[in-house]
């Protein structure tokens, strides 16, 4: 008898993810290449964690409130898994690289574990699990050659298909005394500018048409390839590549819009705001993280500026772009920050006429040089009155940037309904500024149109549409929860 040859379909209802995101633009973009493993890998995406079979929190070690966030999240799991034991939870980011073993330690239900140098190994590592039992696995480094392991050479989904981010360099050679991201980020190191440029190309035939590039230290980006480029017995130049790279993605077909972020204000470099200025897909918008105002807390820092130096760097970028707007990052409280260093924040704060910013009250994390200062640390009661004088400083000028553009027509990108008002639909300009307009017509995002500004509040405008400029062209993206 001969045997049947027939093919036999698998019945086995494929596994479903959820992944929650904490931190910065860096863990939002290594989630979407998570996600794309998983999806690879034939699962699906779930709602929430009760349907969820497999859980994973990637996870920032920034400030303190990072890990509370984290073993609460967990807490709150372990509450589902009793319920459900064949859910899976995986534990990935900054905070897995730094606490490492710690983390099942503290929460032992957790099946994987690992960090910011194997995102692409996440699904294999999943699959070991299953079949060994709970896995940590955390690796030292990123091989510097090793191009494919950067995040935006995996697959991904992302959650808006009209933008993306593009990580052009991992790691940070600076040392921030209040700053863990060396440790678990690694050096600096550049992906090659022709498959950055084959990346934005590739990202804009599918309807992309705005782009942030991501880096710890994103204006150093190709300092590292030209030194290479140098020892191996070249010509070249060691400087960074950024400029150029602004330039080029500027120039893609498609792309109608270039963010980047963070830079940092020793590397803000003239070639860089002459870029900026003479590409009109570059937006108008400079994050420029200050952290303080105070010369002697900027040397404790490590920062590499003085405030006078700062100064000079934004009015060089305001004289290039007279409409630019300016948000930055502010400390609060770093130790030994006196009375008058802080009021030399205030007055740089109101010098400088942010249009926005993040003020953060000081938190020391282990394994950082000013963690080890707590003989310095500021009165909490104290922080928490600079923390409010200076938010007054912040809104005043916020909210007088805002008034002035009042009356005027802004371009902005559709992201959805707001919300708090589902009935009002909120864009974004091209400096960065969210703003909320009815519409009596379905617009979808990643459309284009023109607002009449109406009204400002300290952190939104308010607007009429006059007209749509330019359609959405993304195709529908699954949507990545963000937590």
């Amino acid at each position: 008898m001969e045997p049947l040859n027939e093919t036999i379909e698998s019945t086995e209802k494929p596994k479903s993810y959820l992944i929650r995101t904490f931190g910065c633009q860096m863990n939002e973009h290594d989630s979407e290449r998570i996600a794309g493993l998983m999806e690879a890998d034939g699962m699906i995406a779930a709602t929430d964690v009760e349907t969820a079979d497999v859980v994973v929190l990637n996870t920032c070690c920034i400030r303190e409130n990072a890990d509370n966030k984290l073993y609460g999240t967990l807490g709150q799991l372990k509450s589902v898994k009793d319920r459900r034991p064949g859910m899976e939870i995986v534990v990935s980011g900054c905070l897995a690289q730094k606490d490492q073993e710690g983390i099942r330690e503290r929460a032992p239900y957790v099946d994987l574990v690992f960090g910011t140098h194997n995102v692409h190994r996440a699904t294999d590592l999943l699959h070991r699990s299953r079949i060994e039992g709970p896995l940590t696995e955390i690796l030292a480094e990123t091989v510097a050659d090793d191009y494919e392991l950067f995040p935006s050479a995996m697959p991904a989904r992302r959650d808006q298909g009209h933008n993306a981010w593009v990580t052009i360099q991992i790691g940070c050679d600076n040392s921030c005394a209040f700053c863990i991201v060396p440790a678990v980020r690694g050096e600096e190191i550049s992906r090659p500018f022709d498959r950055l440029l084959a990346e934005v190309a590739g990202l804009a035939a599918d309807g992309v048409t705005e782009v942030t590039l991501l880096g710890q230290n994103v204006n150093s980006y190709g300092r590292d390839l030209t030194l290479a480029a140098r020892q191996a017995g070249g010509t070249e130049r060691v400087r960074p590549l950024f400029a150029d790279l602004l330039r080029a993605v500027g120039a893609v077909d498609g792309i109608r819009r270039v963010r980047y972020t963070s830079p940092h204000p020793k590397d803000l470099r003239p070639e860089t705001i002459l870029a900026m200025a003479e590409t009109p897909e570059v937006c108008d918008h400079l994050h420029l993280p200050v952290q303080s105002g105070s010369d002697r807390v900027l040397a404790a820092m490590h920062r590499g500026y003085t405030a006078e130096r700062y100064l000079e760097k934004l009015a060089a970028a305001r004289a290039a772009m007279p409409d630019l707007a300016v948000t930055t990052d502010i400390i609060v409280g770093f130790p030994g920050e006196t009375d008058e260093d802080f009021e030399c924040t205030l007055e740089l704060a109101a010098a400088a006429e942010y249009d926005s910013a993040y003020q953060f009250i000081y938190s020391p994390r282990a394994g950082t040089e000013a963690a080890e200062w707590a003989d310095q640390f500021v009165e909490p009661t104290v922080i928490t009155d600079r923390f409010d004088r200076l938010k007054v400083v912040l809104e005043r000028s916020a909210l007088a940037k805002h008034e002035a553009r009042i009356g005027r027509v802004e371009e902005v990108v559709i992201e959805g309904p707001s919300r708090k008002d589902p009935s009002v639909l909120s864009g974004r300009t091209g400096q960065n500024k969210l703003v909320h307009f009815a519409s009596a017509q379905s617009l979808r995002v990643g459309t284009y149109a023109e607002v009449l500004v109406t009204g400002a509040a300290p952190h939104f405008l308010r607007g009429e549409l006059v007209s749509v400029t330019a359609a959405a062209r993304h195709r529908t993206r699954i949507p990545v929860s963000a937590g």
